[in-house]
């Protein structure tokens, strides 16, 4: 009972996040010119004020326990990149395509928990990576006439060190961490890494920029608690696949504000990459009753 409960409170906590990581990529593209360090400021300084309010409210000590800081730094490094390129992408592709390409990071969290976890992915797991790195390669389009490749790579990149900072945070997990700290160092990383760039940002805020900015760090406080507390109360293996909910989102708030509609090799490319990622789900899931 137990591990089911473990496992629904992961989904819930999962969806969640996909709604609000959606949500966050509108208003990182409603901020219309502002540079791309600079959105990722504000991204994080607003969840770093919330998560340092929560964590004296419940108390909970700064330091952290004892060897785990060389995975909180690789959570945040690897989560500061992926965001950043994230943020480059969604403001030159069409949105769907952009939250698509950075949800290939549950394949490529399979590809690095064999090196932190030592884990070994089965047959099916790695028959879904590659037909996933397909689908992605439908998006990108390399070659393709009128294809934005760097944007599309650029995407495509977020989505592996995504899935590189989401396989710290499952270590982190097993090690007993609390969700908050890791957070919180995230958020302090980024906002000082990308303090710089706003202060010396050639952009004057208009107030609507403003708004956006801080509705887009509210935004990602939803999907960053939510994911953090996902991977922390379930394997990736578990959950992974509900998080394609957040590409419905994505391809929903992409044609209500910006009258966006993929084109077909993308909606092949999103078939194949979510078909992989319910395909392993159900496969886990028929092991798991098999008692294997």
């Amino acid at each position: 009972m137990n591990k089911i409960s473990q496992r629904t409170k992961g989904i819930v906590c999962i969806l969640f996040a996909a709604f609000g990581f959606s949500m966050m990529t509108v208003f990182v593209r409603l901020a219309g010119d502002v540079p791309t360090a600079e959105k990722a400021f504000f991204r994080n300084f607003v969840a770093m004020l919330l998560v340092s309010v929560l964590l004296a409210v419940k108390r909970v000590p700064l330091k952290p326990r004892p060897g785990d800081w060389p995975l909180l730094a690789g959570r945040a490094v690897f989560g500061t990149i992926g965001m950043l390129l994230n943020f480059y992408a969604v403001d030159r592709l069409v949105l769907a395509d952009a939250n698509m390409l950075n949800k290939l990071s549950p394949f490529f969290a399979i590809i690095f928990s064999v090196f932190l976890l030592k884990e070994r992915p089965t047959a099916v797991q790695i028959a879904g990576v590659f037909t996933a790195l397909l689908g992605s390669a439908l998006i990108i389009k390399p070659g393709f006439e009128g294809a934005p490749f760097v944007p599309s790579m650029a995407g495509f990149i977020s989505g592996a060190t995504a899935g590189l900072a989401y396989t710290f945070v499952r270590k982190l997990g097993t090690r007993g961490e609390n969700s908050l700290r890791i957070v919180f160092y995230f958020s302090l990383f980024s906002t000082l890494l990308t303090l710089p760039f706003f202060m010396l940002s050639p952009v004057r805020l208009t107030d609507h920029q403003l708004l956006m900015l801080l509705l887009c760090g509210a935004s990602a406080c939803i999907g960053q608690f939510g994911i953090t507390c996902a991977y922390l109360c379930a394997p990736a293996k578990e959950i992974s696949v509900y998080d394609y909910s957040q590409i419905l989102f994505a391809a929903a708030l992409g044609y209500i504000f910006f009258r966006q509609v993929p084109d077909g090799w993308s909606v092949v490319g999103y078939v194949l990459i979510c078909g992989a990622g319910v395909g392993m789900f159900l496969y886990n899931r028929h092991r798991d009753r098999m008692g294997h």
